[in-house]
């Protein structure tokens, strides 16, 4: 059905914002003048460096603000979850949080972070204040924390224990079983073709058994994380997979963030909501110094994974920074660089460390967090991980296919 000229007009409006040049001459009223504010408030404060809000339901008017308190913050906060749809709520709220005076208004006030919704995003900027949360929002800032946590545990904790346990499992098999440790039903799928129809019986040519029971780990993994503000999110991912893996015994897993220094964080995974806390996001980014402390505390390289999360712009001294990932991977280290660990693809990263990464088989990519547990599986069970991201539809980084 056509929109009439008076929708159209109306449309136009609150697209345009309402200042002298919108040239629509629309006046809004009610609901439509409330939203209008409140966006008004946000998507013009870079322009009037204040924020001036006070709904019109109360019987302000989108010109009477003052310098901006909080309380006017934390009004609008409310409207807006009142006006719009969830969705549009978390762009918006993330859209507040890119302007510094205004972040610092919503995340440092207790009675104002209680409203914002949780998200990766909003704990991602927690992370990025770290000790610039004053002691009256730290306890509000953890149920925060502790409430994305949760969530995210819960989506991701069973598909991770299930992708990895499965792919241990594979990789452990024993083939020369003695015969308690025939694993008969899998051993007998296996054999189906060697049936002998006049002995009615199964020909076990090849047998599987369970793998050997060992007090060493199946595999070890190693989380390196650049904590640099760009990495915000991937932190979190990390932080929560990171958790997953170290609650199985089949797998030792060891997570390492680093900016200038490196901070060894494997004794709170048990606990990832201390975990992020631990986690100080901004600062430079050193990663030869990372790699050689990896280098330090990996203890079986032919069964190491290390997952290096970072977006490979060095800091530090990059020649050396190169030559450690040579020696890794001649040492027999599974190396996987993962430009990005969210849902937004990959950032900005050195395509030139990327190139020269690709020349020594590592793999270098951003993963979605869905995809996660299958890549790990399939590093694993040591797939050709080219060959997973192909048939996953990602694309390498620095290689020349």
């Amino acid at each position: 059905m056509a929109l009439t000229d008076s929708e159209n007009l109306r449309r136009w409006r609150l697209i345009l914002g309402g200042d002298e040049a919108d040239g629509t001459d629309c006046q809004l009223q009610g609901l439509d003048a409330q939203m209008d504010a409140s966006l008004s408030a946000l998507y013009e404060f870079e322009r009037k460096q204040r924020f001036d809000y006070q709904s019109p339901q109360e019987g302000g008017s989108r010109k009477g603000g003052s310098e901006g308190s909080n309380p006017a913050v934390a009004r609008w906060l409310g409207d807006i979850r009142n006006y719009f749809p969830q969705s549009v709520v978390q762009v918006i709220q993330g859209d507040a949080l890119k302007q510094p005076m205004l972040q610092k208004k919503l995340m440092l006030e207790p009675e104002i972070l209680e409203q914002a919704t949780p998200n990766v995003a909003l704990v991602a900027n927690l992370m990025e204040l770290g000790k610039l949360i004053p002691s009256k929002t730290k306890d509000t800032a953890r149920r925060v924390v502790q409430n994305v946590v949760e969530e995210l545990i819960q989506k991701l904790e069973q598909k991770t224990v299930q992708a990895i346990t499965g792919a241990l499992n594979r990789s452990s098999r024993n083939k020369r079983p003695r015969y308690n440790e025939i694993d008969w039903n899998t051993t007998i799928r296996k054999n189906l073709k060697h049936y002998l129809p006049e002995y009615k019986t199964i020909i076990p040519e090849t047998r599987i058994g369970y793998g050997r029971k060992s007090k060493r780990s199946l595999k070890d993994v190693v989380l390196c994380l650049d904590q640099s503000g760009s990495m915000g999110a991937s932190v979190v991912y990390s932080g929560i997979f990171g958790a997953v893996m170290a609650s199985l015994p089949q797998i030792k897993t060891q997570m390492v963030v680093f900016d200038t220094e490196v901070v060894d964080l494997t004794e709170d995974l048990k606990d990832p909501v201390e975990l992020l806390f631990g986690v100080q996001l901004g600062g430079g980014t050193d990663i030869n110094k990372a790699l050689g402390y990896c280098k330090k505390i990996i203890a079986q390289p032919d069964d190491t994974i290390l997952v290096l999360i970072t977006d490979l712009c060095e800091g530090g001294d990059e020649s050396q920074m190169r030559k450690r990932v040579e020696e890794l991977v001649a040492d027999g280290v599974q190396v996987i660089c993962l430009l990005a660990l969210d849902d937004s693809g990959a950032p900005y990263f050195d395509t030139h460390n990327a190139k020269f990464l690709s020349t020594l088989g590592v793999p270098v990519f951003a993963c979605t967090p869905d995809l996660f547990p299958d890549m790990m599986a399939a590093a694993i069970n040591k797939h050709d991980m080219a060959q997973w991201a192909g048939d996953n539809g990602i694309v390498l980084k620095g290689s020349k296919s």
